[in-house]
């Protein structure tokens, strides 16, 4: 089933489960034992940045423990086996990368990469960072995790519109199809003429938006959809 033109592929948090990393839903898990207002915003951050340094530090470590899985694996075949594929996830992981993707755009940050609060300066995140961290570029202790808080415009949404303006198909992986802006993305490209299509363990609050959707684990099905796709 090769498909011509652009494909445009939205990872969420799904994607990503079966390694171990939590979704926010995840009852008992790791986002559960804190209130989001306070480890997730730039409020919150203002008000306690240790404890927010904390709850990053826990998941980057929880991070690193973990390993690409098949689907990771899958979605960087098929970009390795066509020029038009587009990665694009609301994950902060980086097993994307870790599993051979290539020029992945993450929307909501990157847990490896360190912020500058004060010049915006960016630098790859040591396994544990701390307030008073200086900044190599300005010198100011205003260190923070390089990650899209709740409040805040996520990254490349530009470049983000663009690809979905030239893709033939769009697909979503692993989302809960509640979380704008990319719960949207699905109109947006059907609008410009894609296809689209679900894959999630089940039918997501969005799934009515598709054209199908195919659901089951995600090392299951993406490695049997990218099967299809490649022929």
């Amino acid at each position: 089933m090769s498909t011509p033109g652009r494909i445009v592929i939205l990872t969420g948090a799904g994607i990503s489960a079966e390694c171990g990393l939590g979704t926010f839903r995840d009852a008992g898990g790791l986002w559960s034992q804190y209130d989001l207002s306070e480890v997730a915003t730039p409020e919150g951050f203002a008000r306690n940045p240790d404890l927010v340094h904390d709850f990053y530090n826990a998941r980057r470590i929880n991070c690193l423990e973990a390993k690409p899985n098949a689907a990771h694996h899958a979605l960087a075949r098929l970009q390795a086996e066509r020029a038009d594929v587009t990665i694009v996830t609301q994950n902060i992981d980086d097993l994307h990368e870790r599993g051979g993707a290539r020029q992945v755009i993450h929307m909501h940050g990157a847990l490896m990469q360190a912020l500058c609060a004060t010049c915006q300066a960016r630098w790859p995140a040591p396994c544990e960072m701390f307030a008073a961290d200086p900044c190599p570029r300005c010198a100011a202790p205003a260190t923070r995790p390089d990650i899209v808080w709740f409040g805040e415009i996520p990254y490349h949404m530009d470049h983000i519109g663009e690809m979905l303006s030239q893709a033939a198909l769009f697909v979503a992986i692993g989302t809960s199809g509640e979380v704008y802006p990319a719960a949207g993305f699905v109109e947006e490209a059907r609008a410009m003429g894609a296809e689209t299509l679900e894959l999630n363990l089940e039918p997501s609050g969005g799934a009515n938006r598709f054209h199908s959707g195919r659901y089951g684990p995600a090392t299951e099905i993406v490695p049997a959809w990218v099967d299809e796709i490649l022929g």
